[in-house]
């Protein structure tokens, strides 16, 4: 039987070993039987109709050079270039052309054992045949390569995010336009360098991002702040990649990184505008609840000492009904200010609303430096407040509770001192008043 003819007819034993290869290259992992086999079927009974076909002693030249005429779009460069686009090596796509030479040769063989001395020339031609394929099957794979890097390329150099690549040490050996402009150098000025060679403060948690990247073969999600010397920037993020190589080593990795300042600034505003008052600018009552709630925790941990003082302004009403809201605000805003003068940094001042303040004092070492600190409070508030038109005076009241074994919570403990500001207004103005833990707060 002529090898055009057996090729035809043991075709599927031939595409059996052909599959079997495909399974063992790493980019064929993911494929099914149908992508394993691919173009092969259609390649052996094109290869089967070249062997078949007459030639001449010109096209047979050409042909052992694997330079066959131009025609249509042959199997083999249909085959080049889905590989490439699959994700073959080059080296993955050649293999399997020597391993489908391999298994046609080892199947003729088994089936003769003498082949005779006038197939020897189909046997020439077959493999001229799979030369011209290999030949096609590259040249397309190439091409489409060379436009696949053409474009990422084009991708890179548009893109307005900083992507760079590192070696395993975590010297750049590629940047994109974006990357220069924003660390204001030139590409020269940053290849073979570190973030370390470039003093980059953010340098060593990088660098150890970097080898946490590489060893786990995994990605990583990072943010650092600082201002380039191009003035861009203040906040980004980044991501880092490791790159595989054939072997599924890791051989360097790319970085994605991106500025975030005004994304980041505009998230602060909205934090700070859910948990500060509009007005002063001091922490509102969520934000002061949650303070008060994480000082008890230290407290409780640490047995340190710990109290809240409920602030009420008495006269602020007239204030209001004499001189309108206007004027009324503007005191509320010098009341902060004082409140803030009278505490130590690391205490809270916060405002309720209306006209309540609270302050939590920690570590006070008795109860007579708390109420050295109320009064201080009560003296400053009793100052007058110079107002456009005129000035005024107000007083205030102040309701203490203290931290003990007994507290349960952050809630508890400001309804305590509520309780105590109450007590101290029914007394009389410029009171403090402590709380009596034999009495129930009233919780409206």
């Amino acid at each position: 039987m002529r090898l055009a003819d057996f090729i035809r007819t043991e075709i599927e034993p031939i595409l059996q070993d052909w599959e079997a290869f495909a399974k063992t290259i790493l980019s064929a992992k993911h494929m099914s039987k149908t992508g394993l086999r691919d173009h092969a079927r259609h390649m052996l009974l094109e290869i089967a109709d070249d062997i078949d076909t007459p030639q001449s002693e010109t096209e047979q030249a050409a042909k052992s050079k694997g330079c066959a005429s131009a025609g249509e779009e042959s199997w083999a460069e249909v085959h080049g270039g889905d590989r490439q686009t699959s994700g073959f090596t080059v080296i993955e796509t050649v293999s399997e052309f020597r391993a489908l030479r391999a298994s046609v040769v080892a199947h003729w063989t088994k089936s003769y054992k003498t082949i005779p001395f006038d197939h020897l020339e189909d046997l020439t031609r077959f493999h001229e045949a799979i030369d011209q394929a290999v030949a096609e099957s590259l040249e397309q794979y190439a091409t489409l390569k060379e436009m696949e890097t053409r474009l990422f390329g084009a991708v890179l150099l548009a893109s307005p995010d900083p992507i760079y690549v590192l070696d395993l040490e975590g010297k750049f050996i590629y940047a994109n336009k974006a990357t220069a402009d924003l660390f204001a150098l030139a590409p020269e000025e940053i290849m073979g360098k570190s973030t370390f060679d470039l003093g980059f403060p953010f340098a060593a948690d990088f660098q150890h991002n970097i080898e946490k990247v590489i060893a786990e073969q995994s990605t990583y999600r990072g943010k650092f702040v600082h201002t380039f010397s191009s003035g861009l920037g203040e906040r980004f993020e980044y991501l880092l990649a490791p790159v595989l190589d054939e072997q599924q080593k890791t051989e360097a990795t790319v970085c994605i990184s991106r500025d975030i300042t005004e994304q980041a600034l505009a998230e602060e505003k909205i934090w700070h505008n859910a948990h500060h008052d509009l007005l002063t600018g001091l922490p509102n009552r969520r934000l002061f609840l949650d303070r008060l709630e994480q000082e008890l925790k230290h407290a409780n941990r640490s047995n340190l000492s710990l109290a809240v003082l409920f602030l009420d302004l008495d006269g602020f009403k007239g204030v209001n009904d004499t001189l309108g809201h206007e004027a009324g605000d503007r005191v509320l805003q010098l009341v902060a200010e004082r409140l803030t003068n009278c505490v130590r940094e690391e205490d809270t001042v916060a405002r309720l609303g209306g006209d309540e303040f609270t302050v939590i004092l920690i570590g006070a070492e008795q109860q007579q430096d708390i109420e050295v600190v109320a009064q201080t409070i009560i003296d400053a508030i009793a100052l007058p407040f110079d107002l456009e038109k005129k000035s005024v005076q107000i007083s205030a009241s102040i309701g203490i509770s203290l931290f003990t074994e007994n507290t349960i919570s952050a809630v508890e403990m400001l309804e305590a001192a509520d309780h105590a500001m109450y007590s101290a207004k029914k007394s009389s103005t410029n009171r403090i008043y402590f709380y009596d833990t034999s009495e129930q707060p009233e919780i409206e």
